[in-house]
């Protein structure tokens, strides 16, 4: 059919506004996801990895949890940075190890920087979380020069300093909790109830410790309603906890991360470093204060109504902190 002259005029006429429109809409941006193992040290460690920028590794706690704790929690960082999670040995789905002293801090601390050298990374930003930050600590002590910044998130640089926060915890919870928790760790917390439960804590004591004795201390702002104290804090790998933990309960770390205590040596770490911790961190603020002035030039950021969960608790004061620190 032909079209009048005036007929043709508008249909012309939308055809260019829509492409206008078109125009004046942003173009969605894609982040291609890519997993996959290094083998690191004889050991397989998974890892993933997305975002487009510098790269910024990043180190799970637990000991024995994964990188999933972390999502969706820290994906606006992959507008800025190459983020790459990975599951430290023996962890998620890294490699399991049958000599279990082969899980320490130092080994864990040799496997980052294979990460780094099979992916050619480069010079690498480094955020550890929790026991993840003690590792990243490890990390920079040994690799320094292969970072450009490194973020301590809710840690501690000295075992015997955060045992003895961890005392003061477990003295707040209250008494009646406390004294059955205290029941139990006296009758010892492993080889209970049936052949499939001897290797883990009892339900019981799960509750009352990660209920009752962490959660306090866990959040603050935005408390999870999903949370689990029989779950949300239990390790992958039990055998690795133990080891590096210990199996005395949650309120003394009498496992090999004994061997932690950097304080005196956090003076040599000279690579730019952000301190972030909760108001009422499960790792006492105090801990992070002593890191500040440990580590010169170091920027400290204590998130208001926070606890160990910073990142979910104050998300866009927590991103905003991080960009800043890491100039995005």
């Amino acid at each position: 059919m032909k079209l009048k002259p005036g007929a043709m005029l508008i249909a012309l006429s939308v055809a260019v506004l829509a492409a206008a429109s078109a125009a004046a809409q942003p173009a969605s941006t894609v982040y291609q996801q890519k997993s996959g193992f290094v083998d690191a040290n004889g050991v397989l460690i998974y890892y993933i990895e997305f975002g487009s920028g510098a790269p910024l590794v990043v180190l799970h706690g637990g000991p024995g949890a994964d990188h999933t704790y972390f999502l969706p929690w820290l994906l606006p960082l992959a507008r800025h940075r190459r983020l790459i999670f990975i599951d430290e040995r023996g962890s998620g789905q890294s490699e399991r190890l049958q000599d279990v002293s082969k899980y320490t801090i130092e080994t864990m601390a040799d496997d980052v920087e294979a990460v780094r050298l099979a992916l050619n990374l480069g010079k690498i930003d480094l955020i550890g979380h929790s026991c993840g930050g003690v590792l990243a600590e490890a990390y920079a002590l040994k690799y320094q020069e292969h970072l450009n910044h490194l973020i301590l998130n809710s840690t501690f640089a000295s075992t015997r300093e955060m045992n003895q926060v961890l005392a003061r915890e477990k003295a707040q919870m209250p008494p009646d909790k406390l004294k059955r928790l205290n029941e139990l760790e006296q009758a010892g917390l492993f080889g209970k109830g049936e052949a499939w439960e001897h290797g883990r804590y009892p339900a019981e004591y799960e509750k009352l410790a990660w209920g009752n004795g962490y959660f306090p201390f866990l959040y603050g702002a935005r408390p999870d309603s999903s949370y689990d104290p029989a779950q949300g804090n239990a390790p992958t790998n039990w055998e690795l906890y133990r080891e590096m933990w210990g199996s005395l309960g949650e309120f003394v770390i009498d496992g090999n991360l004994k061997s932690v205590e950097y304080v005196d040596r956090l003076p040599t770490i000279k690579v730019p470093t952000l301190v972030v911790v909760g108001d009422h961190d499960e790792c006492d603020p105090a801990l992070s204060h002593e890191m500040h002035k440990k580590i010169a030039g170091s920027q400290l950021v204590i998130l208001p109504n926070s606890g160990h969960m910073n990142f979910i608790d104050q998300p866009e004061m927590w991103q905003k902190a991080v960009r800043t620190f890491l100039g995005g």
